[in-house]
């Protein structure tokens, strides 16, 4: 079905690797894309420069919405807290997660479906190799779907479509990478620098993804942790 087919979708725009999977995913459905972005006081705001080049890429409308976490705090993404050291296997919520951040960004793009007569929303949380977030599982999921619907007008019907969910970071990577994703337009790194750190929970994820899925990770890191210099060196 091609892009003039009618199916439209509002996918949130993080800039990251998810989020880009799940949009390449739904353009090669033949989705007519609407991209959401959120300015919400996060330290890494160089990923809004990545979703702008992202949707410059795809060629899409891309909205950036401004809205202030910072007000509410209680994370270090979003407060004057360190960010934790990047720890595989994390089971404990990390000091990263931001509370309610999904339940407002999907609030948003709710609203604006509902104005638009969009039904799919799309996202790209993940409930395999993520980092203990509550707002990622696929309760969460179906219960705010279900939330959106009893809160809407009801002129269609809105699904909360996460492609993504039950797929490890390798998997991701490998249909990013057969969709021809521009990961090297991504930018996941909680710390925000040009460079990605290679140390937080984010850069440790997304490098273990890439290494088990045999690809190299074309973005720059300041350093790289010790399994994947170790899978560098076997690639030599």
């Amino acid at each position: 079905m091609g892009r003039g087919s009618g199916m439209k979708a509002i996918v949130l725009m993080s800039g990251g690797l998810d989020s880009t999977t799940v949009l390449a995913y739904a353009i090669s459905k033949g989705y007519e894309i609407t991209g959401l972005s959120f300015d919400y006081g996060q330290r890494h705001k160089i990923e809004l420069e990545s979703s702008k080049k992202i949707a410059e890429f795809y060629g899409i409308n891309r909205n950036v919405f401004k809205i202030d976490l910072r007000q509410i705090g209680g994370s270090s993404l979003t407060d004057k807290i360190e960010i934790e050291k990047g720890k595989i296997g994390r089971e404990e919520v990390p000091n990263t997660y931001v509370p309610a951040r999904n339940i407002i960004f999907l609030s948003i793009a709710g609203g604006y479906a509902d104005v638009a007569h969009i039904d799919d929303i799309m996202i790209g949380v993940n409930a395999v190799d993520y980092s203990g977030y509550p707002d990622c599982r696929p309760d969460f999921i179906s219960s705010m779907e279900r939330t959106l619907r009893l809160g809407l007008s009801g002129s269609h019907n809105i699904q909360i479509i996460a492609p993504l969910q039950h797929m490890s970071k390798s998997e991701i990577i490998k249909m990013g990478m057969n969709l021809k994703a521009p990961y090297e337009l991504t930018h996941s790194c909680y710390r925000g620098g040009t460079k990605a750190c290679g140390k937080c929970d984010s850069c440790l994820l997304r490098l273990k993804g890439f290494m088990e899925a045999g690809y190299f990770d074309p973005i720059e890191y300041e350093e790289y942790p010790e399994f994947y210099n170790k899978y560098l060196q076997t690639k030599k």
